[in-house]
């Protein structure tokens, strides 16, 4: 089982993501408004900025499911 300093790690990162997560959708909302205000004026910019911003969002995923999938096949190697 987890132990007291352990849990203290854990609970404080997951309170310092979440306060990191509230500033990222801010962003994005910004984003949003300035796309559908160009996307209005009949300017194309804002096909290219939404892609951008789907780019930026996908990367953290994709790194740690790299990472995850590289702990996980060392911790089977490690236990065999």
């Amino acid at each position: 089982m987890f132990n007291f300093v352990t849990m203290k790690k854990t609970l404080l990162t997951l309170l310092f993501l979440a306060l990191i997560i509230a500033d990222c959708k801010a962003q994005c909302a910004m984003c949003k408004s300035v796309v559908e205000s160009n996307i209005e004026g009949g300017s194309s910019i804002g096909s290219g900025l939404n892609d951008g911003i789907l780019y930026l969002m996908v990367m953290p995923y994709i790194s740690l499911g790299v990472i995850a999938f590289f702990w996980s096949r060392y911790n089977r190697r490690v236990k065999s």
